[in-house]
């Protein structure tokens, strides 16, 4: 099996994941009877009504110019001389640009949080420069508003709106952070204290000191965008470069956002694209991969018009790509490499910090040099003596070339509050983490977090892909605890539906459907099939309405299984119903159909089939920690009741050891190869009683 969650990193500078919580869509396109019209040329997504208060929310960086270089800029300050942004950022650590205005309410109320952090970072060489865009904020007023909050570096009032324009300035309140490259690093609210309706005592989400300290400490910044609940400006628009285009002021840094993570020394591609040379030796390939939307990987339909309702989209941008591909056909020139961005840098220990507990294999798994190896299905005891809430989470193999995913699940200790063994795991519930290569650390913001009760014993599933030679892994599990528990349950669940594809069908539809008894909140999708997937698609059914798509994915490939996050979380109302529409190719035409004369079914190993649509959630109105099964029905995940119980190590098969009867074990293993499968054990009781359902209880008559 391999349902996992191939983890895109968030944003775009980073491969650790934020699971950033939303309060209101930063999108907003037209509410027309109660529904709102999504990026799907007008296909409307039902949530909840639009708020009179706003409250930022975390936004695609790609679409509003983080990563991008920003050209030396002028500043004029109200006092003091002359001086540029390239002398200001030269000697700087970072330099935050620090959008504000004396008439705006909401910028009036970040003054002191600003000015306080203006003097809490100046000895670690973080310089602030503030901007007034409104020109009919009058000179006394500034000179007053400086005074009041005893600001320290230069403040410029741009009244021809140069410095605006060329950061694609959106709202008072907004904060820049820059790097000594002048790179954008992050752009957003300071923090979600106040906004538009609403003030708070203290602050939930604290981007700009996040940002700060993810700069100041060498790592990626998780959350490097978000909506600005200010006092909206006219020149909003992404950052804007009027030279012309080069490696150094503009191809690096799309290379870096969007190419480097995996395209460098040490990473999971087979090349490097960290420099003009390496560039320039894989042209041919990067033309063809970026033309043909291969890479970056990213198969969500594109929207029709607005921004994109994707968190993680991982597509270049449509001005990056025609910048990149226009530069290779110019001969790729290199420019004034001092233009050049900061080289990233990627940790060689955990990227989420030392963890609070390391769950680790017991003993190496050895990795065969060759052929397909079987599921590896592994218990091991956490030794957790308390509930445990989970705010971070990462997997670190040992080998990692040779391991395609490594699944977590959580298995709760029994009512005698011993751990359980050989509990049934069907991959839609209990999930607690996974690995794929690329991106494998998630962390989640305060006020949500996943749940391992005490007692509980984790259940590793690895999946390995020989590579020529034998090696050995390792993996481990590290965990960072929120200190309090969560507001919510991060919960997962999954859409299934039978596989039965008929041999040669080019394409072939599986449906099934997800019952939601309960109100709750819609946060990621992740669709999983195996190499005879072409398509999935994820639909909300409302009584009375036809379906909603809420994710189309035309192109589904295997080797890249995505993650696809909300900006905005949908409600699902109780009594509506999430459906999955899987489309498969068993035809000689798919090129990894491994046999197209085979009739395909339900099965764990790539040669076999799955339909399931991942699911992550909360229940806003279910305290965290109360159980609940949102799942569907068994005979939906893909065969009898009677084999889902036998297959205790749910590895797709029955052996020996799991049948309570060897004499029938025998009969029913009608190949003779030692294991009995799903199709075996439904002919055996077939035969034994014609009229028994397929789905009916295990009996003594069961294996």
């Amino acid at each position: 099996m391999s349902h996992l969650w191939h983890l895109s990193r968030f944003e775009v500078r980073g491969s650790v994941i934020s699971m950033m919580g939303s309060v209101r869509s930063a999108i907003r396109v037209a509410w027309v009877g109660g529904w709102l019209l999504s990026a799907w040329g007008g296909a409307p997504w039902m949530v909840a009504a639009p708020a009179l208060q706003e409250a930022p929310v975390p936004a695609l960086g790609l679409e509003w110019g983080v990563g991008r270089w920003v050209p030396d800029l002028e500043i004029r300050p109200e006092s003091g001389s002359r001086s540029s942004l390239s002398k200001l950022t030269r000697d700087a650590r970072a330099v935050v640009i620090a959008v504000t205005s004396s008439s705006c309410p909401v910028s009036g109320r970040y003054g002191p949080t600003l000015a306080a952090l203006e003097k809490e970072y100046a000895s670690r060489g973080v310089r602030f420069v503030w901007i007034n865009p409104v020109p009919t904020d009058s000179k006394a007023s500034v000179r007053q508003w400086i005074r009041d909050q005893g600001v320290q570096g230069p403040y410029v009032r741009d009244e021809r709106g140069d410095i605006a324009k060329a950061l694609g300035i959106r709202s008072t309140a907004e904060v820049f952070v820059l790097d000594a490259a002048r790179t954008v690093l992050f752009r957003g609210a300071v923090d979600d204290q106040y906004g538009l309706g609403y003030s708070k005592a203290a602050a939930n989400q604290r981007y700009l000191v996040s940002a700060l300290e993810s700069v100041l400490s060498g790592r990626a910044v998780e959350t490097a965008c978000t909506s600005v609940p200010g006092c909206a400006l006219e020149s909003a628009a992404p950052v804007a470069v009027s030279e012309p285009v080069t490696y150094h002021n503009r191809i690096s840094r799309i290379l870096q956002q969007s190419c480097v993570p995996c395209h460098r020394e040490g990473g999971i591609a087979p090349f490097a694209l960290t420099s003009p040379a390496e560039v320039a030796a894989h042209a041919g390939m990067v033309r063809k991969q970026v033309t043909q939307g291969v890479m970056p990987p990213w198969f969500a339909a594109s929207p029709t018009h607005g921004p994109s309702p994707w968190l993680n989209d991982r597509s270049l941008p449509a001005a990056d790509k025609a910048d990149l591909l226009a530069w290779m056909e110019r001969g790729r020139p290199e420019g004034k490499s001092s233009y050049a961005p900061k080289p990233q840098t990627y940790p060689s220990e955990w990227q989420l910090g030392e963890p609070d507990a390391i769950v680790r294999l017991p003993e190496p798994v050895d990795v065969a040099a060759s052929g397909v190896m079987s599921y590896i299905n592994i218990e091991v005891p956490t030794g957790f003596d308390s509930d445990r809430w989970v705010q971070g989470w990462e997997i670190r193999p040992t080998a990692r070339d040779v391991v395609h995913h490594v699944l977590v699940y959580v298995l709760p200790p029994g009512n005698d509050g011993k751990p359980q063994k050989n509990r049934r795991i069907d991959g839609t519930s209990s999930y607690l983490a996974a690995y794929a290569p690329g991106y494998q650390a998630v962390s989640y913001p305060e006020g949500w977090a996943k749940f391992i009760p005490a007692g509980s014993t984790l259940h590793f599933q690895l999946h390995y892909t020989p590579k020529g030679k034998a090696t050995r892994d390792q993996s481990a599990l590290g965990l960072k605890f929120a200190k309090t528990p969560p507001k919510h349950e991060v919960r997962v669940s999954a859409i299934a539906g039978a596989v039965d594809i008929p041999p040669g069908d080019p394409d072939f539809m599986v449906e099934g459907k997800l019952p939601v008894p309960q109100s709750a909140r819609l946060m990621s999708f992740m669709p999983h099939m195996h190499v005879r997937g072409k398509a999935y698609r994820y639909e909300l059914e409302l009584p009375g309405s036809a379906p909603k798509t809420l994710l189309d994915v035309p192109r589904y490939d295997f080797n890249w299984q995505l993650l696809y996050r909300l900006s905005e979380h949908i409600d699902l109302p109780a009594g509506s119903v999430l459906k999955g529409i899987a489309r498969y190719d068993n035809s000689a035409g798919n090129p990894a159909n491994p046999d197209p004369t085979r009739r395909v079914q339900w099965g764990e190993q790539t040669d076999e089939e799955m339909m399931l649509g991942y699911i992550e959630y909360y229940l806003p109105e279910v305290a965290p920690g109360t159980p609940v099964d949102l799942r569907p029905p068994a005979g939906r995940r893909g065969g009898s009741k009677a084999f889902d119980s036998l297959d205790r190590n749910h590895d797709g098969r029955i052996t020996l050891d799991e049948s309570p009867s060897p004499d029938q074990f025998k009969a029913a293993d009608a190949d003779g190869n030692g294991e009995v499968s799903r199709e075996e054990l439904k002919a055996f009781l077939q035969k034994l009683n014609p009229r028994r359902a397929a789905g009916s209880k295990p009996s003594s008559e069961a294996p």
